[in-house]
């Protein structure tokens, strides 16, 4: 049973990652056919993302009253239902309308999952998890690209990834007796989660170097799966049709990335890792920083998903032992809170940028935030001494 629910769980982490680079994928040709600037995709962009905070925020509390099954299930829903209201949309108005319940149920899904991993299974699954994630996330660009092609309207793409959403929602209602039987948590003894007041947790030695490292991996994490296609297409010259599929090559680099983790952290420390991962992130930076060449910058973005994918699983499995595993769990809620905030800040603002000075600056403002987190981790490690 506990292997089936696995199963079923890391279908929920596929059906977290489809939707997620839709709009990017889709955006050079959606903001033309709604006659609204490039950069308002950052609008609705943020709009999910306030939703995916508010919703993680509710999140423990929604789990303990429902479990976590029943949140999952209803989540995923909230999502379909968006897509579904995307596919019938026509105007900007109604975008940001639907981007409100995929939000809500985004970050419902993310938490809640997230949470009951981290009791009831290995560590090696987090990254395996996030994988899975990433062929969501690396499909939903292919799937929108085959509509575009195909000469069907970008709502087609919506369209599908919602069939796909409804077909799982409906696994995880049928799955939910298997949440009751769920398996035996991996903590070990040891002194209880302590209880951490906002003000008690900014005040832990490099607290706030991990959220700000958190922030800064999440915006540079969502300003590539956003601007991608749209950089391809203004500063590259990029078909947008093939944007829309080259867009999907970050996600393949996360996939594949995160893949190899699982097995690489049995090697290498959670630091090691982190590091290894900057290295890249840097490298792929650099390349899409060469002009004129759009197979070089198709690499870098390649580069850099393969750089992002040991950072996330790698700072929340470090966090106990920066911290201690007492007080890990209010830590890891408040290095989420902070990649949320991330995401619903970062992005915009480079829209709001690129609309004043230029697109061209996305591997600039990509490569300022990897030097913040950098110092930003160095500082951490210094504080707490590992």
């Amino acid at each position: 049973m506990a292997s089936l629910l696995l199963a079923v769980i890391y279908l929920s982490f596929i059906s977290l990652g489809l939707p997620d680079s839709l709009l990017g994928s889709a955006w050079p040709i959606m903001h033309e056919e709604l006659v609204v600037p490039l950069s308002w995709s950052g609008i609705i962009f943020a709009i999910v993302s306030v939703g995916t905070v508010i919703s993680s925020l509710l999140s423990d509390r929604l789990t303990r009253r429902f479990g976590a099954g029943r949140v999952t299930a209803a989540s995923v829903a909230m999502t379909c239902l968006a897509l579904f209201g995307n596919s019938l949309s026509h105007s900007f108005p109604l975008l940001c309308l639907w981007a409100i319940p995929y939000g809500l149920g985004a970050g419902g899904v993310d938490a809640a999952l997230n949470n009951y991993v981290a009791l009831h299974y290995a560590s090696r699954h987090m990254s395996w998890l996030h994988c899975m994630w990433g062929v969501g996330a690396m499909t939903g660009p292919y799937v929108m690209s085959a509509a575009l092609a195909g000469g069907k309207p970008w709502n087609t793409g919506y369209r599908i990834i919602g069939i796909i959403q409804l077909l799982l929602t409906s696994i995880l209602v049928l799955s939910l007796p298997l949440w009751k039987q769920a398996p035996s948590s991996n903590e070990e003894g040891g002194e209880g989660p302590q209880t951490l007041s906002l003000k008690e947790i900014f005040a832990l030695p490099g607290a706030q170097d991990v959220m700000l490292c958190f922030f800064c991996y999440c915006a540079i994490e969502q300003t590539v799966s956003l601007w991608a296609s749209s950089w391809l297409v203004n500063a590259r010259e990029t078909d947008p049709i093939l944007a829309a599929s080259f867009g999907s090559l970050f996600f393949i680099g996360i996939t594949l990335g995160r893949a190899a983790s699982g097995f690489l952290t049995l090697r290498f420390s959670d630091t090691k890792m982190i590091l290894i991962g900057f290295g890249l992130i840097g490298i792929g930076i650099v390349l899409l920083l060469i002009p004129g060449i759009t197979s070089v910058a198709l690499i870098g973005l390649i580069l850099i998903g393969l750089g992002c994918a040991p950072v996330y699983p790698s700072i929340i499995h470090s966090t106990p032992d920066h911290f201690g595993p007492e007080r890990s769990q209010a830590l890891i809620g408040v290095q989420m809170a902070s990649a949320y905030v991330g995401t619903s800040l970062m992005p915009p603002f480079f829209g709001w940028l690129s609309s004043h000075t230029s697109i061209r600056l996305f591997p600039v403002y990509l490569a300022l935030l990897l030097v913040i987190m950098f110092f930003s981790h160095n500082s951490l490690c210094q504080k707490t001494r590992k």
